[in-house]
């Protein structure tokens, strides 16, 4: 088409006879021209010489300043440069701020919980967070909720206290700025106000932190959340907790595994129905810590039906490995995890227990997605795995730990730090991070993780009077050849001698230390099954599935290994971990030897029952009582997720030999499971030491307070049968299963400081009240008389050549 200096106007026909007919002409004629000027005359062209207004050029820059917010502000300000994406008057984020729009969120608006959580014992007090997430947000929050906290009952005279914490962008301000609400007591309760630890357009996360007195009896306590308002579900508008008396430990619930595998028949299996008996029991015996050992949500579907399914059908892994992370990628996956969260903490009757039993929680593989950490290295270490792993850690730090994230998590397009991420001006668009904090209970691992570029976080509190816990964070720093690195390891048990000591100096000796792991640690060994994985013989059908797709669902969709080898590796028992796992072994026997503790550990992942344990070798003769090497491993999996075929659990059963940790540490499953559960048939009659169904644990000390003597099989009088591990090793053990005392009413009533556990076992899956039988045995407090054990330092973890694989 013709081009004319004043626009295709000039070039119509009928405005201009001189118009050449032929529409593809190059320049038209000296009239054309003529004509085009005399109908234009008041349109000159600008001179190139001319000098003149600059107003343009400054309207231009000008659309990226931020003006005072106070307009009487002197006029000497440095103005302030904001993000791109912003002065463009496009949307960066895939949901816009709602600040403008009519019915925009008026911040009132719970979308997912209460959620409470339990942090540590200090000085004769209780501390605990409760965390909701509010509907819209940005910069600024419109709204600022607090929360009241008072004596469920009303003759109880105690107050609780609570710091002043300020409140984070009420009223429109800018967060942390013109907070003016404080803390304090009431008529109708305390007074909490809100920090805000995270919002964006849309979320807004409030943190309420919790402080009371423990008295001389189990106090009921009851918290309201007022002038907010729930988005769907009809819930209570009080919601209540109970705290232990100070001269007595906590009654414990441990679970792990709480979600479904990608392609799992939820309906099928009665969704979380387990949760319904978690309840019935919490309201019978309040149960006053809720400890979760890993897999708290399953975020697989992120690679299925969420934003990585177009990079996992990759076919090419070196395609795969190289396929970058960007930022809108990023915000993607940032919406599946938050999404994903808000839904399962929702969903009842999971969600009625975390309003009311508070939680203590570690994290594993899918909380982040499956088998994270156990892949090959030079996979791991890719711009999707190290985005996927920051989005999720920083949604494990606020549902999980009501702590602030990161300011910013991975991405390709943003340079990282030796620090970790750093900040990232594109994810703080219209987005407040409230700084960063943390809390005594934690013990902070001094180096980020290798894929995770974050530090590990582990926990240590006080379970009331004579209970200790540990949980160990074995994800962040996981690879496929270490679970922790050494100094974190030397910084755990640093603090471990120094809180026992304390406690023993004070006059309050702890005598149990409940160690939580995300994964079994006296489980039977599958290095056979390893072997075969790893085997040159695999190499010809690895080869025929990448190039035809023969045996699909035999390999896994990220590196093309076999896809139950990540699970294999991830196992304490696994070859890599060997070394690392009995120095760590070793290193708990010498604390044990130490401080007299009796050391209990918990484990999940593998969605079966067992009860392990570590105990002296017979020919050392020691019984039971005063065996600082007796650990008794509660494995207790999954409380949501289907249990592997009847099958698996009798191969492990059949697995289950006595081991020798070292010359004098031996280790094997009780006999445990003396009938299976109902009048139903979920394992051989020779499997009597796993058990593949859906189950929880509870944990209660027999208190030295209680006025009756526990019946003879829950006692701690020991009876050496010299066969080892295949028979029982104390009275403790003796009808260990459904006929056990603790397994039934009489759970937690002797007196003498044992330890009394129950496994609590579904019955039926199709039945949605998720009916359990219980199965018992009961640990002996340890009284140890001989020399403390020393031990040498955890050993550096070797690497074969080639970085990891």
């Amino acid at each position: 088409m013709a081009s004319h200096p004043q626009g295709e106007a000039l070039d119509d026909v009928e405005r201009n006879p001189h118009a050449s007919a032929n529409r593809w002409r190059h320049q038209e004629s000296p009239a054309f021209a003529r004509h085009a000027a005399a109908a234009h005359a008041a349109v000159q062209p600008r001179d190139p010489q001319e000098r003149g207004t600059t107003d343009d050029l400054a309207n231009f820059l000008n659309r990226d300043r931020v003006e005072p917010e106070n307009p009487d502000a002197p006029p000497n300000f440095k103005p302030v440069m904001i993000a791109a994406g912003e002065a463009t008057g496009e949307a960066p984020r895939s949901n816009p701020t709602h600040a403008n729009e009519p019915d925009a969120p008026d911040g009132r608006e719970i979308i997912c919980g209460p959620l409470l959580n339990y942090r540590r014992m200090d000085d004769d007090r209780w501390y605990g967070s409760v965390l909701l997430v509010a509907k819209g947000g940005g910069k600024t929050q419109s709204f600022a909720p607090h929360l009241v906290l008072r004596p469920a009952d009303a003759a109880n005279a105690h107050q609780p206290h609570t710091d002043s914490n300020g409140v984070n962008g009420t009223n429109g301000t800018v967060n942390g700025e013109g907070s003016h609400a404080v803390n304090g007591d009431s008529a109708s309760g305390t007074e909490i106000q809100g920090q805000c630890l995270y919002s964006d357009p849309r979320n807004t996360f409030w943190a309420f932190d919790l402080s009371l007195p423990l008295s001389e009896a189990e106090a009921k306590w009851e918290y309201s959340i007022p002038d907010m308002r729930q988005s769907a579900t009809i819930r209570p508008d009080r919601f209540h907790f109970f705290v232990p008396a100070i001269n007595e430990s906590m009654r414990i619930m441990f679970h792990s595994c709480n979600g479904f595998s990608v392609g799992t028949d939820e309906d099928a299996w009665s969704g979380p129905a387990l949760w319904n008996d978690v309840n019935r029991h919490h309201k019978e015996r309040p149960f006053h810590v809720m400890l979760g050992g890993g897999d708290q949500i399953y975020n697989d579907g992120i690679r299925v039906d969420g934003p990585l399914r177009e990079w996992t059908e990759i076919a090419n892994p070196k395609k795969r490995r190289h396929f970058p992370f960007p930022e809108k990628l990023r915000q993607a996956c940032d919406d599946y995890y938050v999404k994903n969260y808000i839904r399962w903490y929702s969903t009842e009757p999971f969600a009625t227990a975390n309003a009311q039993i508070p939680q203590l929680n570690i994290w594993d593989d899918h909380d982040i997605i499956d088998g994270f950490g156990s892949y090959v290295d030079e996979f791991m270490r890719c711009d999707v795995f190290r985005g996927i792993g920051g989005t999720a850690h920083k949604y494990y730090m606020l549902f999980q730990h009501h702590l602030p994230p990161p300011v910013s998590t991975y991405t390709s397009d943003h340079t990282t730090t030796s620090e970790g991420q750093g900040l990232d001006p594109n994810q703080l668009m219209d987005t407040y991070v409230a700084p960063a904090k943390s809390d005594p209970s934690y013990i902070v691992g001094k180096q980020p993780g290798p894929y995770v570029a974050e530090h590990s976080h582990n926990m240590f509190a006080r379970l009331g009077a004579r209970i200790a816990f540990l949980g160990i964070d074995a994800r962040t720093e996981r690879t496929r050849h270490q679970i922790n690195y050494p100094e974190t390891y030397d910084l755990i048990f640093g603090r471990l001698r120094q809180e026992l000591k304390s406690a023993a100096e004070s006059g309050r000796p702890l005598k149990h230390l409940i160690l939580l792991l995300g994964i079994p640690i006296a489980y039977p060994r599958l290095t056979w099954l390893e072997n075969v994985f790893r085997s040159p013989i695999m190499g010809p059908v690895k080869f025929l599935n990448r190039r035809f797709g023969l045996a699909g669902g035999v390999f896994n969709h990220f590196d093309g290994s076999v896809d139950l080898l990540d699970d294999l590796d991830d196992h304490y028992t696994a070859r890599t971990h060997k070394k690392e796992r009995n120095a760590l072994v070793e290193r708990l026997q010498a604390i044990a030897s130490e401080f007299s503790v009796r050391i209990t550990i918990l484990g999940g992942d593998v969605h079966l029952a067992a009860m392990g344990r570590f105990y002296s070798n017979p020919r050392l003769n020691i019984a039971t009582e005063n065996d600082h090497r007796y650990m008794a491993n509660v494995v207790s999996s999954a409380i949501t997720n289907k249990p592997p075929p009847a099958a698996i659990a009798n191969l492990l059963a059949r697995r289950n030999k006595i081991h020798h940790l070292n010359h004098d540490t031996d280790e094997t499953l009780l006999k445990f499971f003396d009938k299976d559960p109902g009048d139903t048939s979920k394992t051989s009659n020779s499997n009597h030491v796993t058990m593949p169904s859906r189950n929880f644990a509870i944990l209660t000390e027999n208190s030295p307070n209680n006025r009756l003597a526990a019946p003879v099989n829950g006692d701690a009088r020991s009876t050496i049968s010299g066969k080892g591990g295949h028979e029982f090793l104390h009275n403790g053990e003796v009808e260990s299963g459904s006929k056990h005392k603790a397994a039934g009413q009489q759970h937690g009533t002797g007196n003498d400081g044992s330890l009394d556990i129950c496994i609590r076992v579904e019955i039926d899956q199709s039945n949605r009240e998720g009916i359990t039988e219980g199965y018992g045995v009961t640990v002996p407090q340890l009284k140890y008389r001989s020399q403390p054990e020393t031990v040498e330092p955890f050993p550096e973890q070797e690497r074969p050549p080639g970085h990891g694989e």
